[in-house]
């Protein structure tokens, strides 16, 4: 259990040191997170509570993979800008090492031997004394370039394996999740669902906003008092469900258009989408042509809504803790190649799935970066 207690810090540690460090220990340190989720993986099976640590576990495979594609990224830019370098000098450097060449090809007598006699011998060793160290200093900024550019191309040569084991591990870590959350017992539940209710209420709906407006009117039976935190006192901080990208805010326009109140999130395949607080489950499943949507109900009138999950977790009425998976986006994991191309080309246009979240107050809904932060002025 303590290597679940370190996984976090490890994650916010090595992001920090990247910050810091050159693209080849930034993309080091990237493996050693991936080395430190494969250890973690290991033990989950002993853990008290496997949902948990295995959501930690699999957040920390998806930062290890993060930062290893940012890492390869920037040692792939760092490789082509040295190139573009050395490519540029080649004349320098060739008249760099003749020099060097020259200045060392001949006895000592001869090359201090000057025709205007002792005092031209002179001055020629005060201006080779001068020019020496300077052709010393470039040849050892030359060799130290040569040398980060075989640590670059061997490092991003090395990368298929630990990509492949890593991809391997988050892969095997989402599969034990959803076996642990097909077995979790331990949840509260606040009401049992009436499928039929419910099936007529999707039948009798055309937009996402008339099926959550009727949500907050429907009445349920069975309902049990289950204390939640505030969540207005998260207002504006909340952390986002899943690591992604805004592709839209509130308000902004698609291709078609079309403008919707949320925000409309780019993430990778596969991602976890997880509860930004305690809330109770109010729907889960296929909403028109949403794909499998999740309404969490944190308190009374407030509903976020989040659509567009490959996999959602969790049954209507059930009250989950704040950060409990709640769904899996959908799409799949890249090629080992296919990372390794978008490394090198610096594009890392790896968001393919897209996911949209819709907050709710009463009736209407509201900007959801009044309630997220999304780092809207970064």
């Amino acid at each position: 259990m303590r290597c679940f207690a370190l996984l976090l810090p490890l994650v916010l540690i090595a992001g920090l040191a990247r910050a810091e460090t050159d693209p080849a220990d930034a993309a080091r340190i990237a493996s050693d997170e991936l080395e430190a989720a494969s250890v973690a993986l290991a033990q989950a099976n002993s853990a008290r509570d496997r949902v948990k640590a295995l959501t930690e576990v699999v957040h920390a495979y998806e930062a290890g993979l993060t930062a290893l594609r940012a890492g390869l990224r920037r040692a792939s830019i760092r490789e082509a800008q040295l190139g573009r370098q050395l490519k540029a000098q080649e004349g320098e450097i060739a008249r760099l090492l003749g020099a060097l060449q020259s200045i060392g090809s001949g006895p000592p007598p001869v090359m201090l031997l000057h025709p205007e006699g002792p005092e031209g011998t002179a001055r020629a060793g005060m201006i080779l004394a001068d020019v020496t160290p300077g052709l010393e200093g470039e040849v050892a900024k030359l060799r130290a370039d040569l040398e980060e550019v075989v640590i670059l191309r061997s490092l991003q040569e090395g990368a298929a394996e630990t990509l492949q084991d890593g991809l391997a591990g988050v892969q095997a870590a989402r599969t034990e999740l959803s076996k642990a959350i097909a077995d979790r017992t331990d949840l509260p539940r606040r009401y049992s669902e009436d499928p039929v209710q419910t099936a007529l209420l999707i039948a009798s709906t055309e937009t996402l906003e008339g099926f959550a407006s009727a949500l907050v009117d429907l009445q349920v039976d069975g309902l049990e008092e289950i204390d939640l935190p505030d969540a207005t006192a998260f207002k504006g901080i909340l952390v986002m469900p899943v690591e992604a990208e805004v592709l839209r805010r509130s308000g902004e326009a698609d291709a078609a258009g079309i403008r919707r109140p949320g925000l409309v999130l780019a993430t990778r395949p596969n991602a976890l989408v997880v509860s930004p607080v305690a809330a109770t489950i109010r729907y889960r499943g296929p909403l028109l042509d949403y794909g499998n949507v999740m309404i969490l109900e944190p308190q009374p009138g407030l509903l976020f809504v989040f659509a567009g999950m490959e996999r959602v977790y969790g049954d209507a009425g059930q009250v989950v803790p704040e950060g409990s998976p709640i769904g899996l986006m959908g799409g799949n994991d890249p090629e080992i190649g296919a990372i390794l191309s978008q490394s090198s080309d610096g594009s890392g246009h790896d968001r393919t799935e897209t996911l949209y979240i819709e907050v709710r107050e009463g009736k209407s809904p509201v900007d959801p970066e009044t309630w997220f932060r999304t780092n809207k002025d970064g």
